[in-house]
């Protein structure tokens, strides 16, 4: 094995010390922002030891699998990242990756030296646990061909990715900054700070050769200087500004897809960091107006930014140059009033693009509620009213579109077109009355054009900032929730065991769950819900909580499987309460499977569908227990049915599931989690006699304690 990479190997041991001298070598966390006594055990599966790691170090951590033929690929682009190798033995060794490129990674060694190996090498490593079992069978095949030693390992590596070529190779945890810090410090993270500077830099010198070349042609045209050589190097400056232009071009284009990649996985951050109560009061039309609108932010600021940058540039370079021309104090005054005009103009398209905005959304939220609710229409609205409501959405959206139409008219035409009329008729008397030099005339007109491609170009890009800044109105709420993730991290202090789940069951008697004098109203409600409730639960207990509609069952499930937190009294795990904890260990332990109407069966395979909240892609040992809760809950006879089984399409375009079989789907993937605590809120309602008896059967025998939530 490779020198190099041996001398890079960290022990099993040393995992959670290796997250962190990675981090720090990265960048992304300081010394003395960790605690001692971290290690969990050789009890605790890896993919748990490093998101706790990870979380504490406000970072995040994320296991990436690729296809035998792939690892060289997944390789190239993987730092900072974490790799596992398994030797013959059965020994596990890790590596630190600081840095990745095609032709190598560099690994961060225990000493703190940075060695370069190849990828192939790596990759091979990777590769052995694979290679392994199919290694005798592929040499005895070797030995009966006829191949010169310099082909033979050619002819290896060609068998085995055809017969290895559809194994997934794991092993690799990628280290990164989670979507909700610092946008700025991921900016700089991801590279994106070098691309705006060889942007700006490569813009700025070729608008300076650009107008040097201009002024070296005016000058000699004047003058009389318009000689072989003056026009060589007219030339060759237009010819330097080509290969920068094409720089700031790929700059600008690296900023834009870097850019929008990080405003998408904060936004998409935001999205699932939602509280229920800043969601519940809006439909399903508003929250996709939302999505749409989101999009718009990345496109117009980019577009509008480049422009508004451009254009800012062009006018100060404009008001250098009819300063110096004739009527130079007119003219200068003339271009201040028509640039304070042009902010006026801006703010009057800012406010009516935002009315219209309003009026479209409205609309698209009218749409989409009337969409999926056609049904309920048929059955129950009069034909003759159904567009009266949509005839008014639109007829304030029509009139929103003329308004709108109006005032980019204005920014448009009117400010670029304007400037060119106010310019000529502060010059107008110059070239009446003969005032001033023919350079100072030629100055002037210079001025005047360059303010006019500054104004155009300010239009353009202000009427894209100002739908980007329309539609960040719509997102900023998403993109500020991102900040809450980092804040379920578990307290400073709490040990791992603490904090994750363990494979072994808790013993029978064993406190699971305690809660004391739990209250908890919602939002803008004096009254609250839950008023001192109580509640102790062991393993081994199973639980039947039975009430009236609205008495609060749902919400207590809610806040004792961590949805929600409530506002006053005592709820412990282990004698630790949630944000000690932190959220993901929380509901690590109590799993609540909520009624039907807010649970929901992905476009996706029946697997999926089942171990949503288990690693993927699945092992087969995953799959087989799958298997063994479905049939355990009555759904052997749709596994059978099903031509892909377990891997199936089901969800709006696949398979079509029955109300019963949702509801037992959604029960397979609550015990399927392997909680300490399963709560089930009326997942029995749907299921006839026989499969209710025997989907109990398999609750109560499969989750080590079990609340039941039911109507008396």
């Amino acid at each position: 094995m490779d020198r190099d990479l041996v001398s890079s190997f960290w022990t099993e041991d040393q995992l959670e010390e290796g997250v962190q001298v990675l981090s720090r070598a990265v960048g992304w966390s300081h010394d003395g922002g960790f605690v001692s006594g971290l290690r969990a055990g050789g009890a605790v599966p890896v993919s748990q030891r490093l998101e706790y790691c990870a979380s504490r170090l406000k970072l995040e951590v994320e296991s990436v699998h690729a296809r035998y033929g792939e690892v060289e690929e997944l390789l190239a682009s993987c730092a900072p990242a974490l790799l596992q190798l398994e030797g013959k033995n059965g020994e596990k060794s890790w590596l630190l990756v600081l840095r990745s490129r095609s032709h190598g990674l560099s690994l961060l060694g225990q000493d703190r030296k940075v060695r370069r190996v190849t990828i192939s090498v790596v990759a091979a490593a990777l590769r052995d646990r694979l290679d392994l079992p199919a290694a005798a069978e592929i040499e005895s095949l070797l030995e009966r061909l006829v191949l010169s030693p310099r082909k033979r390992p050619k002819a290896r590596e060609a068998l085995l990715r055809e017969r290895l070529g559809g194994e997934y190779v794991g092993g690799c945890w990628h280290l990164r900054l989670p979507p909700g810090s610092s946008f700025s410090v991921q900016f700089r993270a991801a590279g994106l700070g070098k691309h705006l500077a060889l942007f700006l830099g490569s813009y700025v010198v070729q608008y300076l050769l650009f107008l040097l070349s201009w002024l070296l042609l005016g000058r000699g045209a004047l003058q009389g200087l318009l000689s072989r050589p003056w026009l060589l190097a007219w030339a060759l400056l237009l010819f330097t500004i080509v290969p920068l232009r094409l720089v700031s071009t790929w700059s600008r284009a690296k900023l834009a897809v870097g850019f929008g990649a990080l405003l998408k996985r904060r936004l998409l951050q935001g999205a699932l960091e939602q509280r229920p109560e800043e969601v519940r009061c809006q439909g399903t039309g508003q929250l996709l107006g939302r999505v749409v609108e989101s999009e718009a932010v990345e496109s117009m600021a980019m577009n509008g930014g480049f422009l508004a940058v451009a254009g800012v540039m062009d006018l100060g370079l404009a008001f250098l140059v009819v300063a110096a021309g004739v009527s130079g104090v007119l003219h200068f005054a003339a271009l201040s009033f028509w640039l304070l005009l042009t902010g006026v103009v801006t703010q009057n398209f800012l406010g009516v693009f935002r009315g219209w905005t309003k009026s479209r959304l409205r609309m698209t939220h009218d749409f989409v509620e009337r969409l999926l609710g056609h049904r309920t229409r048929l059955a129950q609205e009069p034909r003759s009213k159904w567009h009266e409501a949509e005839d008014r959405l639109l007829d304030d959206y029509l009139g929103g579109s003329v308004a709108v139409d109006s005032a980019k008219a204005y920014l448009i035409a009117l400010v670029p077109r304007g400037w060119l009329v106010v310019s000529g008729c502060v010059l107008a008397p110059a070239f009446i009355w003969g005032l001033g030099s023919q350079g100072e005339l030629a100055i002037g007109i210079g001025g005047m054009l360059a303010a006019h491609g500054g104004f155009s170009k300010i239009s353009e890009g202000s009427m894209h900032l100002s739908r980007a800044w329309v539609s960040w109105s719509q997102s900023a709420g998403l993109f500020r929730a991102a900040e809450r993730a980092g804040r379920d991290a578990p307290a400073p202090g709490v040990h791992a065991e603490n904090t994750i789940r363990r494979d072994e069951e808790p013993e029978v008697g064993q406190l699971l769950l305690e809660a004391r004098d739990l209250v908890f109203r919602y939002s803008g409600q004096e009254r609250p819900v839950l008023e001192a409730a109580n509640l102790r639960i062991e393993a081994g207990d199973h639980w039947l909580l039975e009430g009236p509609s609205g008495g609060g069952k749902s919400t207590l499930a809610a806040v004792l499987s961590g949805l929600r937190k409530a506002d006053s009294g005592l709820l412990l795990r282990g004698g630790l309460d949630l944000p000690t904890l932190g959220s993901t260990a929380w509901r690590s332990s109590a799993v609540c499977a909520p009624q039907f109407h807010e649970n929901h069966v992905f476009s996706e395979t029946f697997a999926f569908n089942l171990l949503m909240g288990r690693g993927w892609p699945p092992t087969p040992s995953d799959l087989t227990e799958a298997e063994e809760v479905c049939r355990d809950l009555g759904l052997g006879e749709l596994l059978g049915r099903m031509p892909g089984g377990l891997m199936q399409m089901v969800g709006e375009t696949g398979w079509q599931l029955s109300h019963g079989e949702r509801s037992r789907l959604f029960i397979a993937r609550a015990l399927l989690q392997q909680a300490e605590i399963v709560i089930l809120d009326e997942s029995f309602a749907a299921l006839d006699p026989g499969n209710h008896l025997r989907a109990l059967e398999a609750a109560r025998r499969r989750a080590p304690a079990l609340l039941l939530i039911a109507h008396p």
